[in-house]
């Protein structure tokens, strides 16, 4: 099932009784919505959650130059895309809370540094 992004659809689970459709966007009933963020993995010490952090420059008019930023966003890891390390490209897209701070699910990694 299509999930409405530009993203591959991974292998169906291989244990369809035990795995938690709940919580997944591709086989499950987990929607997303909003925009697609790219980042890179910085954290996966939390099971099932990693930590996202992207960088973006911001203009400041004042002295006419960019300074970068960065934020850091928890995002939940779907079984079937398990296991994540530090230094993964992922792209994360937005979906319903699904804890206090994780608003966000992993829908593609895109490539491996480190």
């Amino acid at each position: 099932m299509a999930i409405g992004l530009d993203v591959s659809t991974p292998p169906e689970p291989e244990n369809p009784e035990e795995y938690d459709y709940e919580t997944c966007p591709f086989f499950g009933e987990l929607p997303v919505r909003g925009q697609l963020i790219e980042g890179t993995v910085v954290s996966t010490d939390m099971d099932r959650t990693v930590v996202v952090e992207r960088e973006y420059e911001v203009h400041v008019p004042k002295y006419d130059r960019y300074m970068k930023r960065r934020s850091r966003i928890s995002a939940h890891v779907p079984e079937i895309l398990e296991p994540l390390s530090v230094g993964d490209d992922v792209k994360i897209a937005q979906t319903r809370p699904l804890s206090k701070t994780k608003s966000h699910v992993v829908v593609e990694v895109t490539d491996g540094e480190e």
